[in-house]
């Protein structure tokens, strides 16, 4: 039986900084890929030169072109004919040497489609944002189904691309990436999957190194485009559910994490969560909002066109 062709896909901006980084963490791995593939959008600090010096395979597209899921797809559709496509975002550091064959192994069951890693907080994170990765990536794997929606709801269908894995075949069953959504690709396919009868895999043996400390201001963006994308794909909170309960489940963990000894940090939580809320009911009315006010309020701004 011939290997499967695996490629790694990382999509740039301007990742110089923690290049270096970066690079030693795929230097450890003892599974090596067939492909590296890296789409960079017109870097101008040098990202597109390290990657070529690296031996790695560059394809530059104008920083207007990319979407989440169209440039993932263009990547895949690039490549052709290989098997399983791992992605990782320039920085999420692959922190154990054995990350990106434990996410490869997920495949080893016929009906996983996608898989997902571990993501361990930042050294310098602060404790909410070492919360939100403690709370979203438990140390316990877990395969889930459509058998687990009536007891996660939307939580079945929780993925991230900043360290994947698919099944070729099962993404191209489903369509592939959406070719312009605002963000929640990941999210996107993964629900596909889950109806069409495939596993969700989250791997807590496949880890790196990736999180962020958003300011209030960033929160509110972000949510705000979070709020935008169940706002047009409706299909997503009817068949899961909506973040509701489980936004609510995650702020109850979060003042437990807190605990009375980290007082001095519930007014920051408290302040994080309304404008984590105030973008998300935002983005829901999007449709209803001036383009000017979405491009100014989103993260993503070259999106609203």
């Amino acid at each position: 039986m011939n290997r499967q062709r695996v490629a790694i896909i990382v999509p740039t901006l301007n990742a110089a900084s923690l290049w270096n980084r970066w690079v030693e963490g795929m230097r450890i791995q003892t599974f090596m890929p067939d492909v590296v593939l890296i789409v960079d959008s017109a870097s101008d600090d040098g990202t597109a030169e390290l990657a070529l010096a690296e031996g790695y395979r560059v394809h530059r597209i104008a920083r207007m072109d990319f979407n989440h899921g169209g440039t993932r797809q263009l990547a895949v559709d690039l490549l052709g004919d290989i098997d399983i496509a791992v992605f990782l975002t320039q920085d999420a550091i692959l922190v154990h040497k054995d990350s990106i064959r434990n996410i490869v192994a997920s495949f080893d069951t016929g009906d996983v489609g996608m898989a997902y890693g571990r993501q361990l907080p930042r050294k310098s994170a602060g404790h909410i944002e070492a919360h939100a990765r403690l709370f979203n990536y438990p140390e316990q794997s877990r395969q889930r189904t459509a058998a687990d929606i009536p007891a996660l709801g939307v939580k079945t269908v929780f993925t991230s691309n900043s360290f994947s894995a698919y099944r070729v075949a099962a993404l191209k069953a489903v369509g592939g990436f959406p070719d312009n959504v605002i963000v929640s690709e990941d999210m996107y396919v993964a629900a596909r999957m889950i109806l069409a009868g495939w596993r969700v895999h989250y791997n807590a043996e496949a880890v790196v190194e990736h999180s962020h400390g958003y300011t209030f201001l960033q929160e509110f963006r972000r949510y705000f485009d979070i709020g935008a994308f169940h706002a047009r794909e409706q299909w997503v909170p009817r068949r899961f559910g909506t973040l509701s309960g489980e936004g609510l489940r995650f702020v109850l963990s979060e003042w437990r994490y807190l605990g009375a000894r980290r007082f001095y940090l519930y007014l920051s939580s408290i302040v994080r969560t309304a404008m984590k809320l105030l973008g998300f009911r935002l983005g829901l009315l999007e449709s209803k909002l001036p383009l000017s006010f979405k491009r100014a309020v989103s993260m993503q701004k070259a999106y609203w066109k």
